[in-house]
């Protein structure tokens, strides 16, 4: 069954947020397989406006009052980029909620009409008949402080929940990327974690939650669905069966079956033969199968390594990243780049492009439709070589990238040489060199934006199989996950399957 990829929770002016629908619509398609673009629609609860909350009621009021009266034109728009087998749009919008956390509402059918309601079951029943699923999204905030309220959720209207985003990770209050945005610290009682360890059932999703309309941007969030086709139909039915699970930007493919059946599945059984399939996109640092919140079974990075060493051999397969950014330019610097082989063939590429970072409005931002429209594409691609354009910008912290690569899986040997030209500045390095260490090159005396040519990572560190047998029955319901990190920071929380005694 094919792995599709998308993000659906990402917003652009069609509400509050900034950047033209098409071209969201298009930058989507670039990286993506299926999208739903959100605009936010409502706010149940929304608080008094008082001193101090003045900009805050506005902005969501006139963001909601500017969906309802374009809302026929952003469903006639998203319907018309809805093409079988190419690529798939669903309809969406978004209500927040203090008391039940804010969900984004998703449905495949084109006459899905905008409606208020005092919580997420309110809404969805007001939509019937038509499908609709309400996910939840930034769960880990404070509970009553628009965090996941896991009292009232509900399996049957949200088969998935959102576990990462631009706001960081709601898996746990422990784990990576932590919550930093002005709503707020996370909280364990909101957790992703919380909702497992009460055995709610429910499929792991990420999505981007980005204001600038980009979809997919690298970094901030994406989901996998395991399904027969690329067609709304069949996307949609892998959502419910909960065939899906989160990125935080790198594509790493991931297959966890239970006695034959893929993750989101209940399995009745006490002899549970579980295996494993991973291929990253950068070298694996450790994978955790967990069960029942606790670790079950822990593969770490360095054993892969042990398997194979670090210096390839004459041949083989190895993937290497391609990164440019840096700088001073805020407003946006644009490169024109080409990578070419010696000895060696290109089997596929993978974009890691970015949109503007904007999470939410501020005072002084002012909606451009074209703010959106980057120029990130692939141009061309043979067995040699790819040609791109791009934009990217200063990064905005030492500690937040807004860089943009391209992860090139190359079959050749440590004589492979890789030639990168980018904006009139070329880098050189065999594979050879480069399963050594990086190289880096840039193209002014200071202050300049640069190139990173990564280290290549060969195929035994990059690859996960394995398989067992786990016999030790806990509970009535047992859950069984998986977290999957790279050492470049990029993780995959593969949705939970379900084993029932």
């Amino acid at each position: 069954m094919p792995l599709y990829w998308g993000d659906l929770h990402n917003h652009c002016g069609i509400s509050y947020g900034f950047g033209g629908l098409e071209n969201a619509l298009l930058a989507a398609k670039g990286q993506l397989d299926f999208v739903a673009i959100i605009g936010h629609a409502s706010w149940y609860d929304i608080p008094e406006r008082t001193e101090g909350l003045e900009y805050l009621v506005d902005f969501h009021k006139e963001g909601f009052a500017k969906l309802r009266g374009h809302w026929d034109q952003v469903r006639d728009t998203v319907r018309s980029f809805n093409v079988p087998g190419e690529f798939v749009t669903f309809q969406g919008y978004e209500a927040h909620s203090s008391k039940y956390g804010d969900h984004h509402f998703v449905s495949p059918d084109d006459d899905l009409p905008l409606v208020e309601g005092e919580s997420p079951a309110a809404i969805v029943a007001k939509l019937a008949p038509r499908r609709v699923i309400a996910v939840p999204h930034h769960v880990g905030y404070t509970p009553g402080y628009r965090g996941g309220n896991w009292d009232s959720f509900n399996t049957a209207i949200s088969p998935i929940v959102e576990v990462y985003s631009k706001h960081g990770s709601g898996m746990s209050d422990q784990g990576m990327y932590p919550y930093y945005h002005d709503m707020g610290p996370r909280d364990s009682r909101s957790s992703v974690s919380e909702a497992l360890r009460r055995k709610h059932r429910f499929g792991f999703v990420g999505s981007t939650d980005h204001h600038a309309g980009y979809p997919g941007s690298y970094g901030d969030g994406r989901l996998a669905v395991l399904a027969d086709a690329k067609t709304r139909e069949s996307i949609w039915e892998a959502i419910l069966a909960r065939r899906t699970y989160a990125v935080t930007g790198d594509k790493i493919q991931c297959r966890f079956t239970m006695n034959g059946q893929p993750m989101g599945s209940e399995v009745q059984a006490r002899e549970r033969h579980l295996e494993l399939d991973v291929t990253g996109c950068d070298q694996i640092d450790k994978i955790v199968v967990y069960k029942n919140l606790q670790p079950h079974k822990v593969i770490n990075g360095e054993s892969l390594l042990a398997s194979g060493g670090t210096d390839g051999a004459a041949s083989g397969i190895y993937k290497v990243r391609i990164e440019m950014g840096w700088g001073n330019s805020k407003n946006g610097f644009a490169w024109h780049g080409e990578a070419a082989l010696n000895c060696g063939k290109l089997l596929s590429v993978e974009t890691c492009f970015r949109g503007r970072s904007v999470l939410a409005p501020t005072p002084e931002m002012k909606d451009d439709p074209a703010m959106n429209e980057l120029g990130n594409k692939l141009i061309g691609q043979t067995e040699s070589g790819v040609e791109w354009s791009c934009m990217t910008f200063k990064n905005p912290t030492t500690m937040h990238s807004h860089t943009a690569a391209l992860i090139l899986e190359i079959e050749g040997g440590t004589d492979t040489e890789l030639r990168v030209q980018l904006n009139g500045t070329e880098v050189t390095a065999t594979v050879g060199e480069l399963l050594q260490g990086n190289r880096t090159k840039h193209l002014h005396p200071y202050n300049s934006e640069a190139i990173v040519l990564h280290r290549a990572i060969p195929q035994q560190a990059y690859t996960v199989k394995e398989a067992w047998t786990d016999t030790n029955v806990e509970s009535d319901c047992d859950v069984y996950h998986v977290e999957v990190k790279q050492v470049n920071g990029q993780c995959a929380w593969i949705s939970p399957i379900y084993a029932l005694a």
